[in-house]
């Protein structure tokens, strides 16, 4: 069994998990077998987000066989957005990967991902070959909401949909996501003046279970959160400070 780091890792996976209790065996011994590669100190969290299946009970078999995976559990279903935030608080690594738990995103992408962090400081996949792991509805949905997103937002983010991303640590410390809001959060870094930059990914088929979302909820429920974004660019603060003459004293 693989001991447990005493000091912090240096890589932290933040996998969000409803109802995918078929495909966690498949993913784990996948992402274990590309992370031990790296050869960097890691940790993986799986995130259920009150999973009606057999999904938390499966990631406490993986934690018995090795101290490097964590299971956070929420109280009910919470959404996407909730259980990535409640991955992000848990993650001790000085660099942090968020991913699918569908089978999806490839773990042999995750030196790509990893890669530019020493010059960015954030990537997010780009899915160039979406054909080869979704139909032609899923495709056109996506790029409907990419293109919408992108007009109402004032963003050039190709692919926003894509959960596949890594971040150095400082990115995320003071990160608010509000529901729905893990689709910005490329948006939400460069707002903030973080430099996120676009990665290439595979992009499989899904070979169990089915998918969360569709043509409606990923186009017309996400216009509000839209609105909110764009409203938070158009409001948001840009000054420097000139000159701060005393700004050595002693306050309160």
């Amino acid at each position: 069994m693989p001991e447990l780091a005493e000091s912090p890792p240096d890589l932290s996976v933040v996998i969000p998990v409803y109802n995918e209790e078929e495909n966690l065996p498949p993913l784990w011994a996948e992402l274990r077998a590309a992370l031990e590669a790296l050869r960097l100190s890691f940790e993986v969290i799986f995130v259920d987000d009150g999973s009606r299946d057999r999904s938390a009970e499966i990631v406490r078999g993986f934690r018995e066989a090795d101290p490097r995976v964590r299971l956070v559990r929420l109280k009910i279903n919470a959404g996407e957005t909730a259980a990535t935030d409640a991955g992000f608080k848990a993650a001790a690594g000085r660099l942090v990967v968020t991913m699918d738990a569908d089978l999806q995103n490839d773990p042999a992408d995750l030196p790509a991902l990893l890669a530019p962090l020493d010059r960015w400081d954030a990537t997010t996949g780009w899915r160039v070959d979406r054909g080869a792991g979704d139909t032609w509805v899923r495709r056109l949905s996506s790029r409907i909401a990419n293109r919408v997103r992108n007009a109402i937002s004032d963003e050039s983010i190709q692919d926003s949909g894509c959960t596949f991303r890594a971040f150095r640590r400082e990115c995320l410390r003071e990160l608010v996501l509000y529901r729905g809001f893990h689709r910005f959060i490329p948006t939400l870094l460069r707002m903030r003046g973080y430099r996120v930059l676009e990665v290439p990914v595979h992009h499989r088929p899904r070979r169990f279970g089915h998918s969360k979302y569709g043509v409606l909820n990923r186009v017309f429920v996400a216009t509000i959160d839209l609105l909110a974004v764009r409203w938070m660019k158009q409001r948001l603060l840009r000054y420097e400070v000139a000159e701060d003459l005393g700004g050595d004293l002693i306050r309160d």
